[in-house]
């Protein structure tokens, strides 16, 4: 437009219409005749950038959706958008044709093609500066710079130039942007929540929540719509973290994360990878884990963000898309189109957020459920002497041998030597006298979280997450240890080597004294997670309760820890006359290996829990064969299977052996109705019970009817 152009005659298709040619043919504009702004046009337009829609101003309007323009959000006011003042500055002289003049008539600082012709690159990046900057003042009716004032916005004018000098460069950027926002959204809803089924083909499928999001965002206003995208982009970022969690959860528990419950547990997770990698290591994964969470979260919102505003800019675009997309999810899902097995068109995400959401539902109405179950006891009214009279006089010993699970037996990779060392256990066994008898039960828990199947063991009520523990332990619940403790015919001890703080639950259970790691006399090193070696855990045991003379009888329960995850180091067999305050353990734990290395494969893994659960089974066959007698009655059983690195992912079992071992023949005919299997091995279709079923028929068996 020329600068003799009235302004109530300015057009906006005037932005077409500043070429060279119009430009030199301009005559010089009075130094002060008008109070509008002197240049309605933008010439210095790239190819890249969105063309102003009706009604918008060129270079400084806003684009036809209510949305700023490229130019516009990039913070670069145009000529148009300065406006003078009466007071402001002379700019000097009038500026001729192809020099000032021309940079004020294409917008506030960004040249046209014949400004760069005749002033030279040096002009071109001052007056770029300057016009992005905004912050020189114009002289009235033309909006031409004064010289020499400061550029208040010099601080961003790097980025702003370089991409005027390389548009396609910036147009590249700003694309693959864009599309990597699109992959991650795309990814962080397609992807699943367990390792083993992390694959390629599950993220080539069309998800319909994508579908649902993008109409959602489109028919939101300006304002709105950029609150949206942040408020589901967090979503979808807290969601990829439960995922991950979920992983964890499934490598470790063969179960996805409990909302309601589980927190406690991340504790765990801490001290575990300190005792398997030390503290730094430990250090390392927590400081790890919140730059993950955070940079995801962050992430998810911002490609959200991103993803908004290229559909706002590209709105025709970006509903015929959605569009086509939604007859295309429709068409796959009612004609079940599969891909690589899997259905192309998936609702996947929403049915995960649906179950999470159904979890927390059922977890927080689980109290009351428990609750209702824990005041139903068979034997809660029974007088004391009509308690466990078929063992009055024995020495009974509940032992929990640490992920002795079934995998351990049926396993053919560890079977054979699992075989050979309960074989090799049962002929001791039956040197010294006694008899055996195996069956299976099934744990509330796998991977992890002994303490819940330890209490339901001895409860009798199916103890499956911490909220029913702490209700379990503060409540009145008799147990089956509880119970010896009622009769007064027998001493109530507790032999747990792998308590090293306090554990105030002890007293719940019925235990007249406890031995922790602290108190069983062993000053010899730690082997990984296991403060104290199952068999310097047996001996301190006789030395302490089980070898003392002229006592009451005793009711133990003992948890052998040698054989908790990580399995690495591991001790082995020595004499039992060598084994002194337990220092002998250096020089064996020197042997030993690195559980940083054994974790690098899962061989190596499974077979040092092999190695883990012969130790545990020889140390407590070998301390009968050695110390029991005619009043000895074992019971020992696995708390819970392995992690699923050892059970191989898709071994869903949940069982544990367990075995009853006697000299004395009264106490086993007591069981004989139970089908059980003679010797230390349990077969195959041996009886398997919920854990929980075993209190009230172990009672049943030695009570007055058994």
């Amino acid at each position: 437009m020329s600068h003799l152009t009235p302004p109530r005659q300015r057009l906006d298709t005037d932005a077409d219409a500043s070429g060279p040619d119009q430009l030199e043919e301009a005559p010089p504009a009075p130094a002060a005749t008008g109070s509008g702004p002197s240049a309605e046009t933008d010439t210095g337009r790239t190819d890249d950038e969105p063309e102003a829609g009706p009604g918008t101003e060129a270079g400084g309007g806003t684009a036809g959706d209510g949305e700023p323009s490229e130019a516009a959000g990039d913070g670069e006011p145009s000529g148009a958008a300065q406006e003078s003042t009466d007071d402001e500055p002379e700019a000097g002289p009038e500026p001729g044709p192809g020099t000032e003049a021309e940079a004020g008539a294409t917008g506030g600082g960004e040249p046209s093609g014949a400004a760069e012709e005749s002033a030279g690159p040096p002009a071109v990046d001052d007056r770029a500066g300057a016009g992005a900057a905004g912050s020189a003042p114009a002289e009235e009716g033309t909006g031409t710079a004064v010289q020499g004032a400061p550029a208040a916005g010099s601080a961003r004018t790097g980025w702003f130039r370089r991409r005027r000098l390389h548009p396609r460069a910036a147009a590249f950027v700003r694309v693959g942007t864009t599309v990597l926002a699109a992959v991650f959204v795309h990814v962080a809803i397609l992807v699943p929540d367990r390792l083993d089924r992390i694959a390629l083909q599950n993220l080539l499928r069309l998800p319909v929540e994508a579908l649902f999001l993008a109409i959602f965002l489109l028919v939101l206003p300006s304002r709105a719509r950029r609150v949206a995208a942040v408020v589901s982009g967090s979503l979808i970022g807290l969601s990829t973290v439960l995922k991950c969690l979920d992983v964890g959860f499934y490598q470790t528990l063969a179960r996805p994360f409990d909302l309601v419950f589980d927190w406690v547990l991340l504790t765990d997770a801490a001290d575990w990878v300190k005792d398997s990698f030390g503290h730094a290591g430990e250090v390392l994964a927590v400081i790890g884990v919140i730059v993950l969470v955070v940079a995801v979260l962050v992430l998810s919102a911002l490609a959200m963000v991103r993803l908004a505003n290229a559909m706002a800019r590209h709105r025709a675009v970006a509903v015929r898309t959605t569009l086509v997309l939604g007859v295309v999810w429709i068409t796959c899902f009612t004609l079940s189109v599969q891909f690589a097995g899997l259905p192309f068109a998936t609702r996947g995400y929403s049915q995960f957020l649906a179950h999470r959401v159904e979890w927390v539902r059922e977890g927080l109405g689980d109290a009351d459920v428990f609750k209702k179950q824990l005041v139903v006891d068979a034997y809660a009214n029974t007088p004391s002497d009509q308690l466990l009279t078929g063992l009055r006089g024995k020495d009974v010993l509940f032992t929990f041998i640490e992920s002795y699970g079934r995998v351990a037996i049926d396993d053919p990779a560890m079977a054979p030597e699992t075989d050979a060392t309960l074989k090799e256990g049962n002929a001791r066994l039956k040197a010294a006298g006694f008899a055996a008898q195996s069956g299976w039960l099934r744990s509330p828990v796998t991977g992890a979280g002994s303490w819940l199947a330890h209490s339901t063991f001895l409860s009798g009520l199916w103890v499956k997450n911490q909220e029913r523990y702490r209700t379990l332990t503060t409540s009145d619940r008799a147990t089956l240890t509880s119970y010896f403790q009622k009769t007064g015919a027998w001493r109530t001890v507790g032999i747990v080597p792998g308590v090293r703080k306090a554990w105030p639950e002890g007293k719940y259970f019925g235990l007249d004294h406890i031995y922790d790691s602290t108190h069983l006399g062993y000053q010899g090193p730690y082997f990984s997670w296991t403060p104290v070696p199952d068999q310097f855990s047996l001996e301190a045991f006789q030395k302490l309760e089980h070898g003392k003379k002229n006592r009451d009888p005793i009711m133990a329960e003992i948890i052998l820890a040698s054989s908790h995850n990580p399995w690495s180091p591991i001790a082995h067999i020595i004499d039992w006359k060598d084994l002194g305050n337990g220092r002998i353990f250096y020089k064996i734990k020197k042997e030993g290996t690195n559980p940083s290395e054994v974790w690098k494969s899962a061989q190596r893994v499974r077979t040092e829990y092999r190695k883990a659960i012969q130790y545990s089974v020889d140390s407590l066959t070998q301390w009968v064969q050695r110390y029991g007698d005619d009043n000895t009655v074992l019971v020992f059983l696995g708390d819970h299977q392995p992690v699923p690195t050892v059970t191989g992912g898709g071994n869903t079992s949940r069982d544990v052996p367990i075995t009853i071992v006697a000299r004395d023949p009264k106490v086993l005919a007591r069981v004989s109705g139970w089908g059980w299997t003679d010797g230390l091995k349990p077969a195959d279709n041996a009886p398997e019970w919920a854990m929980n079923q075993f209190r009230d028929r172990f009672l049943k068996a030695f009570g007055p009817q058994g």
